[in-house]
């Protein structure tokens, strides 16, 4: 439901979405630094390139790799497993050190106010109720939530077969200077999933202790307009 959160606390958000050459980067370090299981990435997709957003990795490995970026660049890391450095398996006991100043992943709260752009009353991140191919990569379906587009897939990133994601920062920023907070990739939130979580007046939220799933935000390459507002 529609509801009202205040993020108080200060934070930095990526500029871009996590390339395939900078998670390949990381991952190489980490797999060299105890950090066994980071996924390759891509899955089934052919890779389009390396400034491409990497794709098909889980949330568990998202969490290791964001520890693995932090010990590269002298960093304490965020998450921890009965109190160790979480750098292995896929463990739902991972807590967050929310003082640390490694890498982790946004709040679901801070990745909507970093995506709003600071915008507020509008579907999407530009500033609008409505989106088009001209703004993000995504699927073009019906008349719903302000779409201005038709044809399905962006017609640039549909070429010779399955459509694909578009090169970071190929769209307009938004407000903060973020790109692709619409469209292209899905991206992770540290929270857990809660239907009965959401609340007015919550102040720095950061999701139910457990659920079923973690949120993704953002909407793909492959999602119509109602997945990217």
């Amino acid at each position: 439901p529609v509801h009202t959160v205040q993020i108080k606390d200060p934070f930095y958000m990526g500029k871009y979405e996590v390339t395939k050459e900078l998670w390949d980067e990381v991952r190489a370090w980490g797999l060299s630094n105890g950090y066994t299981d980071l996924q390759v990435g891509n899955g089934t997709y052919a890779s389009k390139g390396a400034n491409h957003p990497v794709h098909s990795i889980n949330w568990y490995a998202m969490v290791k790799w964001c520890n693995a970026r932090s010990q590269k660049e002298d960093l304490t890391p965020c998450y921890t497993v009965s109190g160790a450095t979480y750098k292995t398996g896929s463990s739902d006991a991972v807590v967050c050190n929310w003082s640390a100043n490694g890498y982790r992943l946004p709040t679901e709260a801070e990745w909507e106010k970093a995506a709003r752009g600071g915008v507020s009353g509008k579907r999407y991140p530009w500033g609008t109720d409505t989106i088009s191919h001209a703004q993000a990569n995504y699927y073009a379906s019906g008349t719903s939530f302000g779409n201005q587009s038709s044809g399905g897939y962006h017609p640039t990133y549909a070429v010779g077969g399955t459509p694909y994601s578009s090169p970071v920062g190929n769209f307009a920023a938004n407000g903060y200077g973020l790109y692709d907070m619409a469209g292209n990739m899905w991206e992770w939130c540290w929270d857990w999933y809660g239907s009965s979580y959401y609340t007015d007046g919550a102040t720095n939220p950061r999701g139910p202790a457990s659920g079923s799933s973690r949120v993704g935000r953002g909407g793909g390459w492959y999602d119509d307009a109602g997945y990217c507002r």
